[in-house]
């Protein structure tokens, strides 16, 4: 048998770092020098290096600026998001109107005259509430504090035996109440907080009229600018399955976030809760942001029932109670089974995503964080560069 050959010095083979597909250099340039040309591959794995480098420190810049323009432009971008999101729930209902034979431009001039009444009836029926709860809800605290005596009255007598048997005699600790400054707001206040809010809703309504009337007109130039014709095909399919996934998605939640709220008011009126409307909206709300809305929401429900009982015992958390079974019931069975595998999303990434974009954009951007993932996924689950990510946040 014949002795196995060698493997070539480091100096004549040409490869990357790993050792791996190594040439030996005189195939690679036939006629150098083979210790000057692999020094000259070295330089030039050392160079690429460096731009790899380059190029990740690159990158990190690149997204803090992005981040810092998010946040920055908040007041304008918060507005257009929305009415991205408003537009492409209510599209399906102006694509249907469209193949009926009906101008897009009315359709949509319904919807968002609907859409305004809707709205602008529900914040007149629950401002009121609102308001009446913000200025009284000092008063319902202190009213609340007698209620506790039930239930601090054995704490106290433990207290005062305990200081009996350390000191001898009983003592009395008397601590002055300070008082309590009332709420309020001035007019001044509702004076220059109201343009902004005009605007903003202004904004809002006029983007998603020229969204649903104009969206369909924009997405076609856009495809027509795609070079190619197999470009231009597999844009149209991208772009339709995007929307039509993310319409579906949107006006999905939308209904069973409204549900639940319809739910929740209707079972704290039967529980004599007061307000019932007020706090079905703000479960209505909430349930956009998952786990963490639902803790708010039962939270609050628990301070109020606490405040306006006339007792203290546990018939005042049954209302509590209840809305804690609605809501396992609507996210572990009612949710899943009506938008399905596709749509479930990892915890992890939910709070993660809750976290990052209630750090930039407030309580606006916690109310669209799990609506920007799940859109976020649905591109990416159809753009294949993007794939990655769609298999990192689902469930």
């Amino acid at each position: 048998m014949s002795e196995p050959e060698p493997f070539p010095p480091q100096d004549d083979v040409a490869g990357d770092d790993s050792g791996e597909s190594l040439i030996p250099i005189e195939e690679v340039a036939p006629g150098y020098p083979p210790r000057q040309l692999a020094r000259g591959l070295q330089t030039a794995r050392g160079v690429r290096r460096h731009l790899r480098s380059i190029r990740g420190l690159l990158n990190v810049l690149l997204f803090l600026a992005l981040m810092y323009t998010i946040t920055l432009a908040k007041a304008l971008l918060i507005p257009l998001v929305l009415a991205a999101f408003l537009g492409l729930a209510l599209n399906p209902l102006v694509a249907f109107g469209a193949r009926i034979h009906l101008p897009r431009w009315l359709t949509a001039s319904v919807l968002m005259i609907g859409l305004i009444v809707g709205i602008g009836s529900g914040v007149g029926q629950l401002a009121q509430p609102a308001i009446g709860w913000f200025h009284g809800a000092p008063q319902a605290i202190k009213s609340f504090v007698p209620k506790l005596r039930n239930l601090t009255q054995p704490l106290e007598a433990a207290n005062r035996a305990t200081q009996t048997l350390v000191s001898g005699s009983t003592s009395t600790i008397h601590t002055a109440a300070t008082p309590s400054t009332p709420m309020s707001i001035s007019a001044w206040d509702v004076v220059s907080t109201t343009p902004k809010v005009l605007a903003a809703v202004l904004s809002v309504v006029l983007l998603v009229f020229f969204f649903l009337v104009y969206g369909d007109t924009m997405l076609r130039r856009l495809v027509e600018i795609t070079p190619g014709f197999g470009y231009k095909r597999h844009a149209v399919v991208i772009v339709r399955g995007i929307q039509t996934e993310v319409s579906r998605y949107l006006l999905t939640a939308l209904l069973i976030n409204a549900g639940l709220g319809a739910v929740t008011a209707g079972m704290l009126w039967l529980y004599k809760v007061p307000d019932p409307l007020l706090w079905g909206a703000v479960a209505m709300f909430a349930n956009f942001i998952p786990y963490v809305g639902a803790i708010v929401t039962t939270s609050v429900l628990a301070v109020v029932c606490m405040l306006y009982a006339n007792e203290m015992s546990l018939h005042v958390f049954l209302p509590v109670l209840t809305f804690a079974g609605i809501t396992a019931l609507e996210g572990n069975l009612i949710t899943p089974m009506i938008q399905g595998h596709s749509m479930r999303l990892s915890p992890i990434a939910i709070l993660l995503w809750l976290l990052v974009w209630g750090w930039l954009w407030g309580i606006p951007g916690a109310l669209l964080a799990v609506p920007m993932l799940t859109c976020t996924k649905l591109i990416a689950e159809r753009v294949r560069s993007w794939h990655w990510f769609a298999v990192i946040v689902q469930r």
